[in-house]
């Protein structure tokens, strides 16, 4: 089992005046000695390597991982293994501490492990991380839509809720607007008290949202330094989307990020993403594919039209028939394939079934359109999704444990995925 850590960034201090927040004292999820904010992500490669995020208060200059093959007996841990993580000092908004990263590879496929995060006389609990399987073996994983509002009152219900229907999920994926502001250091405080042990158990697939973006100083939409200070997400897509834009390939499915606030502008951004989209799906070894971001292709609402994403992606999605494209935004729930527009150049129906959805307590009311088989509004849904040989299920689920939505794809050989809806 060999670990090292997968970046170094550099040491960045940003000071922005924030009405109401003006000393770290006032903070109400100050850093500490004891980690918090641990999160378990993404990487390239979920069967063989792991992901670690956490932080601290500046008093701790250095953090450390150790991780070890899960043992029932706890005198076996002490001779775990161990390795440095890549600690900066940050500072938001008055608001200073210390963010350790650390990525371990060389693990063995579906295989149990137990690690902690920490330094000295403070560490972390231990945690149990299962990494993912081979190619072709069953597995869950969770989708959310925005959380954005409710962060540590109605939503910490849904990521509970959905753990318990998947506990041994390999990902929990977000379509953006995870915090309501990216630069709100105590947003994201309300996040990671709202999940809990989850994000250290369950591996994040976040993909940023408008609200995770703000202008900077010199008037660009830029996304919050805390993304990439709080997150360790793979680094293989484009130069200067750097884990925003990415992927990662488990049990035969390549899951795919996109920047749709990148898009949305229209810039070169966007063509960065267009030409490497066209990369990595002309040599995608994988049976599935399933793309997230915000921004929807067909909004749910009438006022909403994100041009940029239906003229420009939808046509690459539908040349390689991705199988899902799930995302969020409109705070209300649509999900549809059989009537979805085909983009200009293309005959007959989608190849991919097209789903946006929401979990947190902000809510829209929504419009029904043509495109859409199933629509829903002022619910909180959360989405677990079962991959498996030949089908995906389906299943789109309340807060209060109900089935709100459910349907599987069949994959026909030589055909588009067939849609079974169920009643």
């Amino acid at each position: 089992m060999m670990m090292r850590h997968v970046r170094y960034y550099a040491v960045f201090i940003l000071l922005v005046a924030a009405p109401g927040l003006n000393a770290q004292t006032e903070n109400p999820y100050p850093p500490a000695l004891y980690p918090d904010r641990v999160v378990m992500n993404v990487t390239e490669d979920p069967s063989t390597s792991i992901a670690v995020n956490w932080r601290t208060s500046t008093e701790v200059p250095e953090g450390y991982i150790e991780i070890l093959p899960a043992v029932s007996n706890p005198a076996l841990t002490k001779d775990a293994p161990r390795t440095k993580a890549n600690t900066a000092q940050f500072e938001l908004r008055g608001i200073r501490s210390s963010f350790h990263s650390a990525v371990v590879k060389s693990l063995t496929p579906n295989t149990l492990y137990m690690y902690r995060v920490g330094n000295g006389e403070h560490w972390s609990e231990w945690f149990h991380i299962r990494t993912a399987g081979k190619p072709g073996e069953k597995f869950s994983f969770i989708y959310m839509g925005d959380v954005q509002q409710g962060m540590r009152t109605f939503w910490p219900r849904m990521a509970r809720e959905a753990w318990l229907k998947a506990p041994n999920a390999r990902l929990i994926m977000y379509a953006g607007d995870i915090v309501n502001r990216g630069l709100n250091d105590h947003e994201w405080g309300e996040l990671f008290y709202g999940g809990g042990f989850i994000h250290a158990t369950i591996p994040g697939m976040p993909s940023p949202g408008n609200h995770e973006h703000a202008d900077n100083e010199q008037g660009v939409n830029v996304i919050t330094p805390l993304w990439r200070a709080q997150y360790n997400l793979p680094e293989n897509g484009p130069k200067g989307l750097e884990e925003t834009v990415y992927y990662t390939d488990i049990q035969g499915v390549r899951f795919i990020s996109l920047n749709s606030q990148e898009i949305w502008f229209g810039n070169e951004k966007m063509q960065q993403q267009i030409d490497w989209l066209h990369k990595i799906l002309s040599n995608n070894p994988n049976k599935w594919t399933i793309v997230t971001f915000h921004h929807p292709v067909h909004s749910v609402s009438a006022r909403r039209d994100n041009k940029n994403l239906r003229e420009k992606f939808q046509p690459i999605f539908e040349q390689y028939k991705v199988d899902m494209v799930l995302q969020g935004h409109d705070h209300a729930y649509a999900r549809g394939m059989k009537n979805v527009p085909m983009p200009e150049g293309f005959k007959g129906t989608t190849a991919s079934a097209y789903v946006v959805s929401m979990c947190g307590s902000k809510m829209y009311n929504n419009e029904t359109h043509k495109w859409m088989d199933k629509v829903g509004t002022n619910v909180q849904l959360y989405q677990v999704i079962t991959v498996d040989g030949d089908k995906i299920q389906y299943r789109c689920y309340t807060a209060t444990g109900d089935v709100f939505d459910s349907f599987d794809l069949q994959k026909v050989k030589g055909k588009n995925n067939k849609m079974i809806e169920h009643k």
